[in-house]
């Protein structure tokens, strides 16, 4: 195993020609030019509504053919954005333009390289049982998703004809996905087949709902997505014994889209760095913690259904009450029930993962990173004036914004003064931010192809202190499985925390020029009005500095 502790020098932001260049097409008709912000969003829609594949018998179609008919469209419509020109716009309606270049290029991206239609089995899962915490479901994932959390039972007679209509879906793209998953990616294949079957256990607990047993139509329609799923599960056994190609896309096409898709202005070895930087800072500033709290009582873990329910209401109250009472950010009247849906239960000690461990000595940590619940809340409450930002950004490109802040928080939270009450918990905090740094390190080198998955989560569990990720290995597969689904997605915790302190520093030194007191209210409240965008969109909006941006859109200038 590599020593992580090592150090090595970091490359800053060198912006590469990237291997992964727009294929050449043929020349088109020249594109009249636009300078009217109203003409992005009609764009943005006509985009949208592209990115939605057409249907082959009753599911999304991913076929190759497909894909090849469709691809002067999408040229066209890359050619119309380029041919925008934002350059006098405000920063607002700039930024809106870098969303859409950077969805754009997110599907390109997926055409040409990541292609999870065709290398990775995972992307097949219909049925989703329950709400992402991010604006969107993490990890590449079909248009024809069954969302069973959105249905209350027992059925409406016009939910039950929408219940239909989702599962109809299941069977024909269960067919359409033997034919399309051609691709040699070893582990994504393997990893994938348990998605697929869990899906079958999902479409099972279905017919427990109140009401379905007794419907023979919704019994017939479940019963034949069972089957198409089985079957599909098989088949991918089968041919798993075929599958000898790695699963990573390779350190040049991974910078790349960090930089053109997600907005991240670091390559592969900046987030290596960092990574291994912030490791061994959480170990170090974790040791420190415990020898500063040696003579205090170590924290004891709940240890009952009414221990845990007692801990998570103080718990719940006191991080409400800080951050109220200690002006960090103004809290809303949804904030508060947004986060007791989520406040967790009792977990027998043997089957706790990661997170749940730490939640029953004190959850407080997990709860700040639940700052996911508040924005969401803000999503369904507070939509966005922009429409381009109002709804889930594609492809996950969310992701430096919502994981990095919820996890800038749990320390930011802490230095604030959340935990005067008890120093113990702080150690917590470190203890989680090593296992983020471990877990994305490995996810790193599996997408270097410098790692298989199994090696990358051999990092995930070695160097999480107190052996907290070797005590239920669920979590650990699913991690890891997303990390490779998924580029950047494994960093983005750390690299955005990285991001979301360095728009704060900046915010901060800004003020102290304009002779204007800092406050720490003001930075995130104009952090949450922006929107779930990426924080270096954030960082250019709030204190008009674009210099990160403007590498990556025009790195020779």
């Amino acid at each position: 195993m590599k020593n992580l502790f090592q150090f090595i020098p970091i490359l800053f932001l060198i912006f590469l020609i990237p291997s992964c260049q727009q294929e050449k097409t043929e020349e088109q008709t020249p594109v009249p030019v636009s300078k009217n912000y109203e003409d992005l969003v009609v764009l943005f829609k006509e985009w949208r509504t592209f990115e939605t594949p057409p249907l082959r018998n009753g599911a999304p179609d991913y076929t190759a053919k497909t894909f090849k008919e469709r691809w002067p469209e999408f040229k066209k419509i890359q050619a119309k954005l380029n041919a925008i020109d934002a350059s006098n716009w405000s920063v607002e309606q700039q930024v809106d333009w870098h969303i859409v270049w950077a969805e754009i290029n997110g599907y390109d991206f997926n055409h040409r390289i990541l292609q999870p239609w065709v290398r990775d089995p995972a992307f097949y899962k219909s049925l989703w049982t329950y709400r992402s915490d991010v604006p969107a479901h993490e990890g590449p994932t079909n248009h024809g998703t069954t969302e069973i959390w959105t249905y209350d039972f027992p059925l409406s007679a016009t939910e039950k004809e929408r219940l239909l209509g989702d599962l109809r879906v299941i069977p024909s793209l269960n067919e359409q996905a033997q034919l399309n998953l051609t691709g040699n990616a070893k582990d994504l294949w393997i990893a994938g087949i348990r998605d697929i079957r869990s899906q079958s256990v999902n479409l099972k607990n279905i017919l427990d709902q109140a009401g379905v047993k007794d419907d023979t139509e919704l019994v017939s329609t479940i019963q034949a997505a069972i089957t198409s799923t089985n079957e599909f599960a098989e088949w991918l056994e089968v041919e798993a014994k075929t599958k000898t190609g790695p699963s990573g896309i390779g350190k040049e096409n991974y910078t790349w889209y960090l930089k053109n898709v997600h907005l991240v202005p670091l390559t592969w070895e900046d987030e290596v760095m960092i990574l291994k930087r912030e490791l061994a800072r959480a170990w170090s500033a974790l040791k420190l913690e415990e020898h500063r709290n040696r003579k205090l009582p170590e924290l004891s873990a709940a240890d009952s259904p009414k221990a845990y329910d007692e801990l998570a209401e103080r718990s719940a109250v006191s991080l409400m009450n800080f951050l109220e009472d200690d002006d960090i950010v103004t809290v809303k009247e949804y904030f508060d029930p947004a986060l007791r849906v989520h406040l967790g239960q009792f977990i027998p000690e043997e089957t706790r993962n990661f997170f749940w461990i730490t939640a029953h000595y004190d959850p407080r940590p997990l709860y700040s990173h639940f700052y996911h619940w508040f924005e969401l809340a803000r999503m369904d409450n507070e939509p966005h004036q922009s429409e381009i930002r109002r709804a889930p950004l594609l492809y996950n490109i969310f992701d430096s914004r919502n994981e990095g802040v919820a996890t800038a928080v749990e320390e930011m939270f802490m230095q604030a003064g959340l935990y005067d009450d008890d120093p113990r918990v702080k150690e917590i905090v470190y203890i989680m931010i090593a296992q983020r740094a471990a877990r994305g390190l490995g996810s790193l080198y599996a997408h270097a192809n410098e790692m298989t998955m199994e090696e990358a989560g051999g990092i995930h569990s070695e160097y999480t202190p107190r052996g907290w990720m070797k005590t239920e290995k669920e979590l650990l597969l699913f991690e890891q499985h997303l990390y490779l689904r998924q580029p950047g997605y494994g960093t983005s915790y750390i690299t955005g925390k990285y991001l979301v302190e360095n728009a704060m520093a900046e915010f901060a030194r800004m003020k102290e020029l304009k002779k204007e007191p800092f406050q720490l209210q003001d930075f995130f409240d104009q952090l949450n009005s922006i929107g779930n965008i990426p924080i270096a969109l954030g960082h250019w909006q709030m204190t008009g500095m674009d210099d990160e941006i403007r590498n990556i859109v025009k790195p020779n200038e």
